[in-house]
């Protein structure tokens, strides 16, 4: 019987899915009423100032963001996607769509991050990481399924939700690329954009701000289960890849109908107890994959917290008190060997 791997990279991953798949029933208890972009700019501005000041207090005030220049396109690229395009998207076909439908679309996110990780982005996968996928958003599809067979027959809507989940699957890919630099401004960052763009949005349709009640709370939620959130899901495409990531974050439906069920008194349903065993299964197959054999390493340069592990075996030119993990730009000579690894930050070769 295969061990389980629950690496940091992977209960990143499952942490992401958990306070974002919280956010849902908990922004419903909260802000029920609201319109749709008001809600998702109250919910990303939290997660924006939230990580904002987060990265104040542990640098002790502002610091160069140390993303290097050739990464900026990939940030901006993401943001824009992820986080102007993405939410637009949303809100558009939303106005047209069911939202058992609309939840039922959203699964897309995962197939579509997955898709582009491995045809464009060249992320290796085996069968068992793809049939694991298959199992978790079989999953998430039946938990979406509404009992009473309730459908759309108006593409305009659904189209324009699966556009925004290729926008999302798009910025996981972008993310990515740039998940060696630090969590938190990537995370804010994004978080500050999208929220000026749905707030934006939601003014210039004459929506107003709510009071104090339910603004603090709001932005609370917004901070964990889109702030908090995001930085883990950034750490684990450091570890695990745009793929893998994105198969386990797929698992959040099923963490916020759990929690429905528990803080709202939902009732469960034969198709609750389906999608939550196909669930299971394909993390468990995630969990027990062993990817390994020899490969190169091409020289590289970048800045990232790092252990001196096999990967990290450097000399310092600089003073240094022998604390781990810590975080300075470094070289990574050529190198070829054989161990189990994820397609992560340091193997991004081809097969």
């Amino acid at each position: 019987m295969k061990a389980l791997d629950f690496s940091p990279s992977v209960l990143a991953a499952l942490g992401a899915a958990a306070l974002f798949g919280a956010s849902t029933p908990l922004a419903k208890l909260l802000v029920e009423g609201l319109s749709p972009f008001l809600l998702a700019g109250l919910l990303y501005l939290g997660s924006g100032l939230g990580l904002s000041l987060v990265r104040l207090i542990r640098d002790r005030g502002w610091k160069p963001t140390g993303l290097p220049a050739a990464e900026w396109p990939w940030l901006l690229g993401a943001i824009a996607s992820g986080g102007i395009a993405g939410p637009v998207l949303l809100m558009a076909g939303l106005a047209q769509t069911s939202a058992a439908t609309a939840s039922l679309l959203l699964n897309l996110e995962a197939v579509l991050t997955a898709v582009l990780a491995w045809v464009v982005f060249r992320e290796n996968a085996d069968r068992r990481i793809v049939l694991g996928m298959v199992l978790i958003v079989a999953g998430g599809v039946l938990l979406s399924v509404p009992a009473s067979g309730e459908a759309t027959t108006d593409l305009a809507g659904p189209v324009l939700i699966a556009a925004a989940c290729l926008a999302w699957a798009v910025d996981n890919n972008l993310t990515r690329k740039v998940s060696a630099s630090d969590a938190l401004f990537i995370a804010g960052t994004k978080g500050l954009v999208a929220s000026a763009a749905n707030l934006g949005m939601a003014l210039f349709l004459g929506a107003s701000l709510p009071a104090t009640s339910i603004l603090l709370p709001a932005m609370l939620v917004g901070f964990l289960g889109y702030g908090v959130s995001l930085v883990l899901f950034v750490l684990a495409l450091r570890g695990l890849g745009a793929a893998r990531t994105g198969a386990y974050f797929s698992t959040a439906p099923f963490i916020g109908a759990a929690l429905a069920i528990l803080l709202l008194g939902e009732p469960t349903s034969l198709s609750f107890w389906l999608a939550s065993a196909l669930m299971a299964t394909g993390v468990w197959l995630h969990l027990t994959e062993r990817h390994e054999h020899e490969h190169s390493h091409e020289a590289l340069e970048h800045h990232h917290r790092h252990l001196h592990d096999a990967h990290h075996q450097h000399a310092h030119d600089f003073e240094w008190d022998g604390r781990e993990p810590h975080a300075h730009p470094h070289h990574h000579p050529a190198l070829t060997h054989k161990h189990a690894h994820y397609p992560d930050i340091h193997h991004r070769h081809k097969h």
